[in-house]
């Protein structure tokens, strides 16, 4: 190797190639492939260290938090080859992400590779030439603050998650967890859902019409438009947002008179209208002034995202990624807004360019952070470089999801740059005399007139759905964000006509659920988490099963509500936002080096006694043995029902029915598709009535004798059998009675088929599916005998552990053995799958030198070279994935090598490195 060669170290592959190329050949770029180390499962640890404090949790909490760290096991091939390629390098650049993360990446590269050579900290924000030749001239030391800061929140995170998700495992379900962020944002689609639970609708009803100029000379005459009543005899008209979620109208309303119309009354002012005089009582017309909205923060990229795109949190943050690291946008985690002089020259330039002159203000606008927190990456998300690409510049670089996300990151900075949207509002208020009994009925209408587009030109910014929308005045009476509607010229005292008058009845809306945008809003407006782990923190609640989504929305499940109802009644400080946030300030104190990190863990694990005393988690979760787990995962539902939520999912039970001791209420499953606002009491007494029928008697099974019924189950209906009641011999133990119990034959069921009804589904039907599965025949090579079966996919053979998908439901029945073997000749495939050409094709792989295509497979899409399979990540798409990305996932696989079983560790092992008392800055 030359003299003078340097090592640099980033996080991705794909990072690495680029910056390669920036740098030349007295450089080597590798890539850490993310952590390379973290705090272990406690029960994967050495067996000395189990016994010893760091046995709970991986750290040791009476000795200074002191973590203990190994590296993970398919990293130990890569920190292997990192130290051969540090041994003939002359200096060490430690070059990852410039956040928390990315500087506690580099403090553990620099623990595990232990550097004899200077390093140099080298931080960028965008992949540019520019910004990467920049970065090598202004390197600077470690930041031990921001290394706290991260360390602190990982091992707070290890400290609630191991202490608090023991809890839920014994009162709730097994394999639930808790955490710092994730159950604050579990908590707030459960109350969002129980707001929706005790709404009450309000009915109201308002009167439209639509009016134009009397005088049929003037210019506008031809020009109608709509508006509302406002005011009837002095009194306001009551609309949606007077009324509050229990269907009465507001304190203020009320106090102030506003009327509540009828149906009656309603109709009373339409026909006292009809033919009346209307004029003009006042006209108001104002400046229209809009100004665009600040370039992208991690926040508002997802919400717009969401919005306009249609794209989850977890996949908009996935695709920045890797806009991000081929060069095209600038760091995407980051709490600032503001752009750097070269972005803000870029964007007025283009703007210019593509807009005119005109569009561009004569002043850069500046746009600063409202958090004061605000520390990840020290400029908004943006196009990279020192000029801009348009989106047509790169449209064939880029594909479906990634080319959607860089125009949208593109119109936004550009249009951050120009010049305001003018225009003028006109808000017109007309009147008449009700002509049956005189009383005052006013009219009101809007209307906004765009005279320069300004930034629209180039982008508008999207807004949440509004539940109040029923309150407009229509398309012209009430210009929304955006809309331009234009009201006729007139003056104050205007004859009108009025026409096609409407009364029309309303009912007001339950809040709205939750989307991905909106709940990352609220996250970030009480300051609770970081932008950057929303889409990790959204992903785990949808995991875990504590949120649904139905279409955008975001629906939580009966067990997320067992879950918030006991951290609320039992450790109601954790899930509290304002104690949430205060923690997320106190994480940013530590990476300012304005709080200590060992104090501030001791006192939220042990607590603090005298003036301002705190209960520490520790106390928090002992003597819990009194929680009531029957009530805490009990819901009552009204008139004696209540919901409960179960080892095998919800039903609704009836405590008013008497039952023997022993025995339980009447009960029914809910169904998956029934939110916990549509479970009223009239739907749960349908579930039960459903569940208390005894089913459809079909016949009797001429080879047992027993009855065949068809009833209907929380999966769907299904036939069964019906075996007699058994008998069991007197003075059994409850032990010895449960044993006989589990010994009885199960009666034989078939879930039946998509043609099927629960109406017209025959007794030979239902001897048909309880014949299931079917013997097919015997493989002649293996001897393995082949069945058709009925899953939960769908129909499919199955031959010892292999399964193949059949074509259809009819196919288990008919299916040959000739039939079986020559599918079982193909290739796997996916659910329904049948033989088809890849998805996509992606040019050679430069290590197989094999072609690289996309294709469908058994748990969805997956890239593969012939050789090397790897499915695609949960957020890519088979449009939206690059070559690029495809040759990189396939390389991490080979770099993972064949899964092997962990071997047995010896009884004593060296501990790996633990973290220093005091961490030094490597030397610059």
């Amino acid at each position: 190797m030359s003299q003078g060669r340097k090592l640099v170290i980033v996080e991705s592959p794909a990072k690495a190639r680029k910056i390669q190329g920036y740098l030349g050949d007295d450089y080597e770029v590798e890539a850490s492939v993310g952590h390379i180390r973290d705090l272990p499962q406690p029960s994967e640890m050495p067996a000395d260290m189990k016994k010893g404090p760091y046995g709970k949790f991986a750290v040791d909490v009476d000795n200074g938090f002191d973590p203990y760290y190994e590296v993970y096991g398919d990293k130990k091939k890569k920190v292997a080859e990192l130290k051969r390629a540090l041994k003939d390098a002359d200096e060490l650049y430690l070059a990852t992400d410039e956040d928390r993360e990315g500087e506690a990446i580099a403090w553990h590269l620099i623990e595990a590779l232990k550097p004899k050579v200077p390093v140099k900290r080298m931080v960028f924000h965008e992949i540019t030439r520019e910004a990467i030749l920049r970065a090598l001239e202004n390197t600077r030391d470690l930041d031990a603050h921001l290394v706290d800061a991260q360390e602190t929140r990982r091992i707070l995170d290890r400290l609630y998650g191991y202490e608090v998700s023991p809890v839920l495992w014994r009162k709730v379900r097994q394999g639930l967890s808790a955490g710092r962020v994730q159950s604050v944002a579990t908590r707030l689609v459960v109350e969002r859902e129980r707001e929706r639970m005790a709404f009450v609708p309000a009915e109201y009803w308002d009167v439209t019409g639509t009016f134009g100029l009397a005088d049929r000379t003037a210019t506008d005459a031809g020009n109608a438009f709509g508006a509302r009543l406002v005011q009837l005899d002095g009194a306001r008209v009551a609309s949606g947002r007077d009324f509050d979620d229990r269907g009465r109208l507001k304190p203020g309303a009320a106090r102030d008179g506003v009327a509540q119309l009828g149906e009656d009354a309603a109709r009373e002012v339409v026909a006292g209208l009809e033919g009346a005089d209307f004029t003009v009582r006042s006209l108001e017309t104002k400046p229209y002034t809009r100004r665009p909205a600040a370039p992208f923060t991690t926040s508002t990229l997802q919400q717009e995202a969401s919005r306009k795109l249609r794209m989850s949190s977890r996949q908009t943050m996935r695709t920045a990624q890797s806009l991000y690291e081929n060069g095209y946008i600038t760091y995407m985690r980051t709490d600032s807004p503001a752009l750097s002089a070269e972005a803000v020259d870029a964007a007025r330039r283009q703007a210019a360019e593509l807009y005119g002159t005109e569009f561009v203000p004569d002043k850069a606008r500046l746009y600063a952070s409202k958090n004061k927190g605000a520390q990840e990456a020290h400029e908004a998300i943006r196009p990279a470089g020192d000029s801009f690409r348009t989106p047509a510049q790169v449209a064939r670089e880029l594909s479906g999801d990634q080319f959607k996300l860089y125009e949208l990151v593109w119109k936004r900075t550009v249009a951050s740059q120009m010049a305001d949207a003018k225009g003028s509002t006109a808000s017109v208020r007309l009147g008449a005399a009700l002509r049956t009994d005189g009383r005052d009925a006013v009219f009101a209408a809007s209307g906004t007139v765009i005279t320069f587009r300004g930034f629209l030109a180039a982008y508008e910014e999207s807004s949440d759905t509004d539940r109040y929308a029923e309150d407009s005045l229509g398309a012209a009476g009430s210009a929304g964000k955006g809309d331009e509607a234009r009201l006729p010229q007139m003056a104050e005292g205007d004859a009108l006509t009025g026409s096609d008058l409407t009364a029309d009845g309303h009912s007001t809306s339950a809040p709205p659920r939750y989307t991905e945008a909106s709940l990352v809003k609220a996250l970030e407006e009480r300051g609770i988490g970081r932008p950057s782990t929303y889409a990790s923190t959204i992903s785990v609640i949808q995991d875990r099963g504590y949120v649904l989504t139905r279409g955008q929305a975001l629906v939580p499940s009966w067990l997320a509500f067992a879950v918030i109802r006991l951290l609320e009644e039992h450790f109601e400080r954790l899930v509290d936002y304002d104690f949430t946030a205060a923690m997320e300030a106190d994480l940013d104190a530590i990476a300012a080096g304005d709080k200590d990190r060992v104090e501030w863990l001791t006192r939220f694990y042990f607590g603090q006694d005298g003036e301002n005393a705190v209960e520490g988690l520790r106390h928090l979760v002992q003597d819990l043995g009194d929680i009531d787990a029957r009530d805490i995962n009990s819901v009552p539902i009204g008139e004696g029902l209540q919901l409960r939520v179960g080892r095998y999912g919800p039903y609704v039970e009836d405590l008013t029915v008497e039952v023997k001791e022993g025995e339980n209420p009447p009960r029914a499953s809910v169904p998956d598709d029934v939110a916990p606002d549509e479970l009223t009491v009239a739907k749960a007494r349908e579930l039960l009535a459903a569940g208390a029928d005894d089913g459809r008697v079909l016949g009797t099974d001429p080879s047992t004798g027993y009855p065949i019924i068809a009833k209907a189950g929380r999966y769907g209906p299904y036939v069964t059998e019906q075996l007699p009641e058994p008998e069991f011999e007197e003075g059994l133990s409850a032990a010895a009675l449960k044993r006989a119990k589990a010994a009885l034959p199960k009666p034989r069921t078939g879930s039946l088929l998509k043609t099927m009804t629960l109406e017209s589904v025959t007794l030979d039907d239902a001897l048909q599916l309880l014949s299931l599965p079917r013997v097919v025949g015997t493989d002649p090579e293996s001897g393995t005998e082949i069945t058709a079966q009925n899953g939960r996919y769908g129909p499919y053979l199955k031959k010892g552990t292999d399964s193949r998908t059949l074509p259809s439901e009819e196919a288990m029945f008919t299916v040959t053995l000739e039939e079986a073997l020559e599918l079982y000749k193909q290739p796997k495939r996916g659910r329904g799958a049948t033989a088809a050409p890849p998805l996509r094709e992606l040019g050679d792989d430069p290590t197989s030198g094999k072609p690289i295509v996309v294709k469908d497979g058994r748990f969805g899409a997956y890239v593969t070279d012939g050789e090397t399979n790897r499915t695609l990540p949960r957020d890519t798409t088979p449009e939206s994935i690059t070559p690029e990305q495809a040759i990189e996932l396939l390389a991490e696989k080979r770099a993972q090598g064949p899964k092997k079983k962990p071997a047995r560790k010896p009884a004593a092992k060296k501990p790996a490195a633990k973290k220093p008392a005091a961490k030094k800055s490597p030397a610059k």
